[in-house]
């Protein structure tokens, strides 16, 4: 499965006019944000190579404020319906267009990842499209799902007898033939609750995709997925990470603490409500210390008080003093986890931050001196008709779904199938070996 940052129309299973849908939809429905866009696909033709391509042009955005979802996962249907059709009336109003098919993100469902081996004998014959499928079922076999889902699935690489990092082993002979796969699982309650939530709204799922994933397709470039790179979701409820080498996307993973959860340590040390705890992390909030901090005084009202005892004054320092031990506490729990990640240790240098998170004053510095790596903050890639207001980190994600609606893995595709099978049965593989031999 390889991930292509940017659309083209290669011969590889590459977007082609004929294959794509006239209207893209893309839902982020994230613990503090939903966002809904609607792009609408044109053809543009590249004198240089000759060729033409499809590309998106944002007709439609709505976002609000979320209801009823809780760490990335749906809390309570009916708060999350009205927040979710406030989105969506306002980018179908903006495009004047209404929509019924969406790609959605998974920034909860207590994603995983899991790296199994499978192998093909090969005997006399050359590698052949049978005997790389027999391999991926193989070590699809050996997933132990733990009642989850199959959210994505990719072939890091290939071994043919002892050469290692083999990418295309067609035609090429050998005695054994090894298939190195990353199967990304989730939750199948969140998946399904996710699913009654749009169906309440009257829309189809087309594919969810992991939020990391669907924001490394708005933000990375080729290069620095081929040399290694982690692309780590700032999110409200949840923090999510995806590691990409060699062009492979190779582990995913998510923990459940977020941006949210710094807007709360303000309201619990400032003693003031939430709200005005969110406005003092977007105006004030930062992760490295100024020397003016200290003199520096900033009012907030205090929580169940009225009348002239109703408001405080603090210094900014205070509120420095709040942000970045929870900002330590993420950046820590993901290096010790990268660290763990053989392809993660050895190979990337380098981490790009998105979401809400990101745009905290000094989290680029804090999460370099964590992490050991280079970092980059990263904005949207720049879409035609997309609104000044939306070109944040914050909406990594819904662009990026945008871009994977226009040319989604072929694998991913088609795992509709496998979602209800999470059992290891008889039915489960052979709608495993099915999604192969259309996927290969």
């Amino acid at each position: 499965m390889k991930v292509v940052p940017f659309p083209s129309s290669s011969a590889n299973g590459g977007s082609t006019l004929a294959s794509v849908p006239s209207t893209i939809a893309a839902l982020d429905i994230g613990s503090t944000k939903i966002c809904c866009l609607i792009g609408s696909i044109e053809s543009r033709r590249r004198r240089a190579v000759d060729e033409t391509v499809p590309q998106i042009k944002v007709i439609g955005a709505g976002h609000c404020r979320s209801e009823g979802v809780n760490g990335g996962a749906v809390a309570d249907l009916d708060d999350a319906e009205r927040a979710l059709r406030t989105a969506i009336d306002q980018a179908e109003r903006m495009a004047g267009r209404s929509i019924s098919d969406v790609y959605v993100n998974m920034s909860g469902g207590r994603t995983v990842s899991v790296h199994v081996t499978g192998q093909a004998v090969l005997g006399r014959q050359a590698v052949d499209e049978a005997a790389k499928r027999r391999a991926a079922v193989n070590a699809m076999s050996k997933v132990e799902t733990g009642g989850r889902a199959v959210l994505h699935a990719s072939v890091i690489q290939y071994r043919l007898d002892d050469a290692r990092g083999v990418r295309e082993p067609a035609g090429m002979h050998g005695s054994t033939l090894t298939a190195e796969m990353n199967v990304v699982l989730a939750d199948p309650h969140a998946i399904t609750n996710l699913g009654i939530l749009l169906e309440r709204c009257h829309l189809d799922a087309v594919g969810f995709v992991a939020a990391p994933y669907a924001a490394a397709r708005s933000v990375l470039l080729a290069d620095e997925m081929e040399l290694g790179v982690a692309v780590i979701e700032l999110g409200g409820g949840t923090t999510s990470y995806a590691v990409f080498n060699e062009g492979m996307l190779a582990h995913a993973d998510m923990i459940p603490v977020g941006s949210h959860h710094v807007t709360t340590d303000i309201a619990r040390g400032l003693n003031t409500t939430i709200a005005h705890a969110e406005r003092v992390k977007t105006l004030w909030g930062s992760t490295v210390p100024a020397q003016l901090d200290e003199r520096e005084l900033i009012t907030c009202p205090i929580l169940g008080e009225s009348g002239s005892d109703a408001v405080q004054s603090i210094p900014r320092s205070m509120i420095c003093g709040v942000v970045r031990p929870r900002m330590e506490e993420i950046f820590e729990i993901i290096r010790d986890r990268l660290d763990a990640v053989p392809a993660a240790r050895h190979f990337v240098r380098r981490v790009v931050l998105t979401g809400g998170g990101g745009q905290l004053n000094g989290v680029e510095q804090l999460a370099g001196e964590i992490l050991g790596r280079r970092v980059r903050v990263a904005k949207p890639s720049r879409f035609d008709g997309l609104p000044d207001a939306l070109s944040t980190p914050g909406f990594c994600v819904a662009t990026g779904l945008l871009r994977y609606g226009l040319m989604p893995d072929e694998q991913a595709a088609n795992l509709g199938a496998l979602i209800a099978g999470a059992g290891h049965d008889s039915s489960y593989f052979r709608r495993v070996g099915q999604w192969l031999k259309e996927s290969f």
